[in-house]
């Protein structure tokens, strides 16, 4: 495994929450333990190890991790990739894992019409009836959306009445869709893509939204941020997501680690 080189130096960043990293899969399976010590170095206070939901077994893996580290959180769901195979007995393993404390939201959930693993009606049929699991639970909801801003507009309309909150993860919409889920509640969450060159779209949103509806992400092992473009996204590199959001606010790091991590700690209700 390749040598991690962080910048700054271990331990200098200020109290960050990753609020959605893929912690269950194959990518960090070899060395999961060293790439937890380097977020803890860093100065996270928490992370989300949010369920991919390929099956009823890597949602479980993810709630073993929160179990086993408090610093750990969880969610659980299905993701939309997987809506032509899921089955009820997914939905009756999620209600099951729901009922465990470090489980904080159902996620990630949604729609996701641009590589159409499962057919869109196949996806808008499972988003409600997760929707509606998250409702009964009275957990906040984790939002996919990628070429999809029409019908996610649509569902939540309707079906997202009543949810406690929820995060649109990723957020890859324009401003007139930024406003729209503000509207409604929703957090939006960022990642290593506001680095790159031509997230033009991205950047002005964080610009002109305001800071207490902003959550920070990695989506690791994904997006790796610049300058460590091309490699594993790891945790501990949420800095460079932070950093930039705060050069694009013209704000200081502090600020922004202050209020992402308040902001995260509000909707999941974590205990930091």
């Amino acid at each position: 495994m390749e040598e991690t080189v962080l910048d700054p130096p271990t331990g200098s960043c200020p109290p960050l929450v990753d609020t959605h990293a893929h912690l269950e899969t194959d990518a960090f399976e070899e060395d999961r333990e060293a790439v937890l010590a380097r977020a803890w170095e860093c100065g996270l206070v928490a992370l989300v190890a949010v369920g991919s939901g390929e099956s009823i077994e890597s949602n479980e893996k993810t709630v073993r991790l929160a179990d086993e580290e408090r610093r750990i959180f969880s969610t659980v769901g299905i993701h939309p990739h997987c809506a032509k195979d899921a089955d009820p007995r997914w939905i009756s393993s999620l209600e099951g894992l729901l009922r465990n404390p470090k489980v904080v939201a159902v996620g990630e959930i949604g729609l996701d019409y641009h590589y159409l693993h499962s057919p869109k009606e196949s996806q808008r049929t499972l988003f409600r009836e997760l929707l509606s699991l998250a409702r009964e639970a009275g957990k906040p909801v984790v939002i996919h959306d990628r070429q999809a801003h029409e019908d996610l507009r649509d569902i939540l309309a309707t079906d997202g009445k009543g949810i406690v909150g929820g995060v649109v993860h990723c957020f890859s919409g324009d401003y007139r869709l930024a406003s729209w889920c503000l509207d409604r509640g929703l957090y939006l969450s960022f990642t290593g893509v506001v680095t790159f060159p031509g997230a033009q779209r991205e950047r002005d949103v964080v610009r002109r939204i305001p800071l207490e509806r902003i959550l920070i992400e990695t989506d690791a092992p994904y997006l790796t941020p610049v300058p460590h473009r091309g490699k594993r996204n790891e945790p501990a590199y949420v800095i460079y997501v932070a950093r930039e959001i705060a050069r694009i606010r013209g704000t200081s790091l502090e600020e922004v680690a202050a209020v992402t991590t308040e902001n995260a700690k509000k909707l999941f209700h974590l205990p930091l």
